[in-house]
């Protein structure tokens, strides 16, 4: 284990911690702590998308960032029909606003704002338990991926858009979800299509962190921001649960999952 390789695992682990020590207590309070935690994390991630496409108009991300925050916290607030075009209307300024990734802004960022929007609906419909259970399979899918990727190492997953993501910590990630997804099916009675359904998440979770790299490439940073030592940006560290939101709000709407509301 060379000194290169784990340097940053104190620092990524004491942020990791934090971090996860805020968002458990905002999804265990729930209710207006939880929209405010999610309001916050789409402003912070807005911003960051804007300085990444534009880098030259600072105060204008800094703007944008709080309209997709302030829209988010609204949109927690209203009924669905009101929600959404609030959401959509946030991203549309950015298109008209920017010059340089104006476009991408508007797109990223409208996937953003309904993925921050589908986990207020889940934790505000379902309940803590199953908060916990999609906040987890992220988490263990990220562990896992991390230290399989770091002791095993072996061929990289898509070495042109994320250097660092090897087939050995994706099949990890895989398993770790799959385990996790079989815990909660006693807790939650869903069934063992819980275990499928981890599993696909966990991929929607990689997916997102895929799609964010391919980004940061496009603009030539190495993270979306250094908000969170150890980790880069708050994009950084959401990309995933923002994947897995958006798999989870699509199986919502045309399955109807989950089967049974706790």
């Amino acid at each position: 284990m060379s000194g290169g390789t784990w340097d940053d695992l104190a620092t990524r682990l004491g942020v990791g911690l934090l971090l996860a020590a805020v968002g458990i207590a905002a999804i265990w309070a729930g209710g207006l702590w939880f929209h405010l935690f999610v309001a916050i994390a789409a402003g912070a991630m807005s911003w960051e998308l804007a300085r990444m496409l534009s880098p030259l108009q600072g105060p204008l991300a800094l703007q944008l960032g709080g309209l997709a925050g302030v829209a988010l916290l609204l949109a927690s607030l209203v009924p669905l029909w009101l929600a959404l075009p609030l959401l959509l209307a946030a991203a549309a300024v950015g298109y008209n606003w920017l010059g340089q990734g104006r476009r991408a802004y508007a797109g990223f960022a409208t996937a953003t704002l309904i993925a921050a929007y589908s986990l207020v609906l889940w934790r505000d419909d379902f309940g803590l338990l199953w908060m916990l259970w999609l906040a987890l399979v992220v988490i263990v899918t990220d562990v896992m991926g991390y230290f399989a990727g770091r002791f095993l190492g072996g061929p990289k997953f898509w070495p042109r858009v994320s250097p660092k993501k090897t087939w050995s910590g994706t099949a990890a990630g895989w398993l770790g979800a799959a385990i996790l997804g079989l815990i909660f099916v006693p807790l939650t009675g869903a069934g063992f299509g819980l275990i499928w359904m981890s599993v696909i998440l966990s991929m929607a979770s990689q997916a997102g962190d895929i799609a964010e790299s391919a980004l940061k490439r496009r603009c030539g940073v190495k993270d979306s921001s250094a908000l969170l030592p150890g980790h880069g940006g708050v994009l950084d560290r959401f990309d995933g649960i923002l994947g897995a939101a958006l798999i989870l709000l699509a199986a919502r709407l045309i399955y109807g999952f989950p089967p049974v509301a706790m």
